[in-house]
């Protein structure tokens, strides 16, 4: 509990002269709210029941300045009218104090949304693997929501109580010690009820947070996947699934609001109780003669005054509660350290020439069976090296590792004879333009997403690259053109749109090394010849690397890696590679036998096709 303290603690600073200030008029406005029940007492006893005044000094020069008792026993507006007044300015300093609370707690939860946003761009793709994203957001939304609403009201909230009690406690003593006696009997178990509540609130809004968590990460998946959900009509089974955990949710919240309803019922019950203690014992004194009129009526004020404020501790202490569960939520994701080595070389260091080297490189995601194993190569700067291999040989791993989303432990990889894992990771990243097996695109104009390869890029850079790309005639096509908004992810493109897109914004940067990760995949082979042709004429001889599983597309490498299982077992030209025994032959002669049919069958229908339409 106490490092929650110190890390709300910290979480205030910057702010905590407006919450200075808030607890000043918080401190003002409870002195002020004891005014009105003491003239009432007066006024009730000395007014209109007509015993002499007996009051400080200072309140005896009062009563003398506006003519004596008997002028206020005639005036009884007076008594009201300064009731009205204290009231009055006791609302105006809370007022003052819900101001600057608020300020203070909005600029703290905007202060913490950010740290969050930056913190998780700079989390290792580890973390974020096995993370749901709507769980993340809930953390940043939610979470941080729920805090926000504890500084702006709990904090002052306790500090309220705390005041009403220290300042009444001396005053209700001088009217009258044993009714003080009676108004606090009930004081203590109302305040071991309230945390008592908090115990169990907090541990149950922890299950439910986790349950609001898990249901947000199902829906962001389901409405991230849409059209895979209708492609299978898997609607109903996505319904029955996210009412599974919509039930648990409301069963877990239904618990929180139970708790609520015993406190609120409990804790009333027991306040109206230390009511009817008071009301009682002070008819009681009444009767004898040791307690006026109008200290009873003072009393019953006093009751009320501090003894909701403790009463509705119970739901302040509920709110930190949950809160505290929200804390531990987001420094969950605050205390995961960051991508290590960003430290190393400047980030204005001079591009690279290209030169690749890796030796002996070995990797696995945690402690799996390794994804790479002892893979060594060399590409020379401006050469173009192309990796073959089925699915889960290594090929997409590699490529992690250059761009350093991954860090490996056994081998090397060296750029332009720098180490990479000692190398800063933005000065890495600067060197790579890579195009990767699932582009994704933001939900802004074309032009907007090709310009994140360069921001300061002129509208015919942005052209030329989209014309490497060849997308350049089909963005003209839109009916806005470079201004057409595309959808989230870019769904409202093809998907060999979005791919070359993805690919004009990498043109557009300008790497020393592009890497093209299956980045041509859902384009045919005539437009990947063209776009290929293009990227040579506008590049010279830059370093490229191009994973593709078209055998067409990698003819012309200067040298080819074919992958299986995680190491290279084929390294050669395209010419030396098809006469050889091994996989890339076997993969050449099925890919060159089905264009082979495919031709075959384009000609057979023609020519069905011609003999229909002849004489």
């Amino acid at each position: 509990m106490r490092k929650r303290l110190r890390i709300l603690w910290g979480m205030m600073g910057g702010h905590r002269l407006r919450y200075a200030l808030a607890v000043a008029a918080l401190v003002l406005a409870a002195t002020f709210m004891y005014f009105p029940p003491l003239v009432r007492m007066w006024a009730v006893d000395h007014l209109i029941g007509g015993e002499p005044i007996e009051a400080p000094a200072a309140v005896d020069r009062i009563v003398a300045a506006v003519g004596g008792q008997s002028v206020l026993s005639r005036n009884l507006w007076i008594a009201g009218l300064a009731i009205v007044s204290v009231t009055a300015v006791s609302g105006a300093l809370t007022y003052l104090k819900g101001r600057w609370s608020a300020i203070a707690s909005e600029a703290i939860a905007r202060s913490l949304r950010e740290r969050l946003y930056d913190h998780l761009q700079h989390l290792p793709c580890r973390y974020h693997d096995g993370k749901d994203t709507g769980d993340l957001v809930q953390r940043c939304s939610s979470d941080v929501e729920t805090l926000r609403m504890f500084l702006a009201t709990g904090v002052t909230e306790v500090g309220r109580a705390v005041i009403l009690l220290m300042i009444g406690l001396p005053i209700m003593w001088w009217v009258h010690p044993s009714m003080t006696v009676a108004s606090m009997v009930l004081m203590p178990p109302i305040a071991a009820y309230s945390v008592l509540f908090f115990i169990l609130v907090r541990r149950t809004f922890k299950q439910s947070d986790e349950a609001e968590g898990r249901m947000t990460a199902v829906l962001e998946e389901n409405l991230t996947g849409i059209r895979v959900v209708r492609a299978f009509a898997r609607g109903e089974h996505e319904k029955r699934k996210f009412a599974e955990y919509n039930t648990d949710y409301r069963r877990r919240w239904y618990r929180v609001v139970r708790l609520f309803a015993w406190f609120w019922s409990v804790s009333d019950l027991m306040c109206m109780s230390q009511v009817a203690c008071v009301l009682v014992y002070g008819v009681h004194l009444m009767i004898a003669g040791r307690l006026t009129a109008g200290g009873l009526f003072a009393f019953m004020s006093f009751v009320h005054m501090f003894m909701w404020p403790i009463r509705y501790m119970g739901r302040v202490l509920a709110d930190f509660g949950k809160a505290t569960v929200a804390l531990d939520r987001i420094h969950e994701v605050l205390d995961q350290p960051r991508e290590d080595g960003g430290d190393g070389e400047q980030a204005d260091a001079p591009a690279a020439e290209g030169e690749i080297v890796v030796e002996n490189l070995t990797f696995a995601h945690d402690s799996s069976e390794p994804v790479l194993r002892d893979v060594s190569f060399r590409v020379e700067p401006g050469q173009t090296l192309a990796v073959l291999g089925p699915s889960g040989s290594g090929k997409s791993t590699l490529v992690n590792l250059l761009l350093r989303l991954y860090d490996y432990e056994t081998g090397s990889i060296r750029l332009d004879g720098r180490e990479l894992a000692a190398t800063n990771r933005k000065e890495v990243r600067r060197q790579f333009g890579a195009v990767l097996q699932e582009p994704f695109l933001y939900s802004k104009t074309v032009g907007e997403n090709i310009r994140l390869g360069s921001s300061s890029a002129t509208e015919e850079a942005i052209a030329e690259a989209a014309t490497a790309a060849c997308v350049h005639e089909a963005i003209l096509e839109f009916d806005k053109g470079y201004d057409t908004v595309v959808g989230e992810r870019g769904v409202t493109l093809s998907g060999g749109q979005r791919q070359r897109v993805a690919l004009a914004r990498a043109v557009l940067a300008d790497p020393p090394v592009l890497i093209l990760d299956d980045a041509l995949s859902a384009v045919d082979t005539r437009t990947e010849a063209m776009i290929l042709d293009a990227l040579r004429r506008r590049h010279g001889r830059r370093t490229t690397l191009i994973i593709a599983h078209r055998l067409t597309t990698l003819m012309q490498a200067d040298r080819i890696l074919v992958f299986d299982d995680g190491r290279i077992v084929q390294s050669g030209t395209h010419e030396t590679l098809v006469g050889a025994e091994g996989l890339y032959g076997r993969l050449w002669q099925v890919q060159s036998s089905l264009e082979a049919d495919l031709r075959a069958d384009a000609g057979a229908a023609e020519a069905a096709s011609a003999g229909k339409d002849g004489p």
